[in-house]
């Protein structure tokens, strides 16, 4: 770094400048005040930056964003259980935005404010549509919902449900099935050939639960891959600014978790 860069050397020149012409010395003649004991003791028993004072991620910074994300959520899911008829364009807008800020490589708040958002307002239209078909499911989704989350994240607190090489093949194997199947049924219904609410799981519960059901717990390993991730940045002094993409993630899996068990209840009630 160059000396001109950095204030401690701009102080020193400042100082020299300012010196009177007749009590100028040599830099043979100057020389360092050696510290005291007592300085260098204060020194040692001074506390280290916390990891917020370094810019490093921490959980609150992870808790804060992810509850301004949720937060947000709430507030456009007012609007859309007011107006149903935004529930298909704020699916696709919300769709897209997912899959533009699962690629960025930085993390954008706006964008990620702006997929909690239209996620929101599709939560609450597809609710609001559902709940005046089977008064209080809504409800009923929302405490099954966040039941769901608290066990998950207590059962990880204890080491008892940890993400392992075995389990996330497994998962990734898994997920990868109920893509091909979940857009194999959204072709039966675009085509016509399913004209049920949920395609072929409407017309044949047992295996719309048993999907749901399987969805449900791939949700909660997601769920703990989140943690995971969330956990080794903030050991590992991941930036700051990563904090976003933690309260993302946490988001787009809860949203998940809460259509599949929204899904899951509107065919039991059927």
């Amino acid at each position: 770094m160059a000396r001109g860069g950095n204030p401690m050397f701009q102080s020193k020149a400042f100082r020299e400048q300012m010196r009177p012409e007749g009590n100028t010395t040599t830099s043979d003649q100057r020389t360092a005040e050696p510290m005291s004991s007592q300085s260098l003791q204060d020194l040692y028993n001074s506390p280290s930056a916390s990891p917020a004072q370094t810019g490093r991620l921490t959980y609150n910074d992870v808790v804060s964003k992810t509850v301004l994300m949720w937060g947000t959520l709430v507030i456009t899911a007012v609007v859309g259980w007011q107006m149903p008829a935004l529930m298909l364009p704020a699916m696709l807008i919300g769709f897209v935005l997912a899959l533009v800020n699962i690629f960025k490589r930085e993390p954008s708040p706006v964008l990620i404010m702006l997929y909690a958002a239209a996620e929101g307002v599709f939560l609450g239209a597809i609710s609001g549509v559902l709940d005046a078909m089977y008064d209080g499911i809504a409800v009923q989704a929302v405490l099954a919902t966040f039941s769901v989350f608290a066990v998950t994240l207590l059962l990880y607190r204890s080491g008892k449900y940890r993400a392992t090489p075995k389990m996330t093949k497994m998962f990734t194997i898994a997920m990868g099935a109920y893509l091909l199947f979940s857009l194999v049924n959204l072709g039966l219904m675009l085509f016509g050939v399913s004209d049920s609410m949920f395609g072929v799981r409407s017309e044949y519960p047992l295996l719309g639960v048993g999907i749901g059901i399987l969805a449900v717990l791939l949700a909660t390993y997601s769920l703990v891959l989140d943690f995971t991730q969330i956990q080794r940045g903030v050991e590992q002094g991941a930036p700051a600014k990563f904090a976003w993409t933690a309260a993302f993630g946490l988001t787009v899996t809860m949203v998940w978790l809460y259509i599949e068990i929204l899904r899951i209840i509107a065919i039991l009630r059927n």
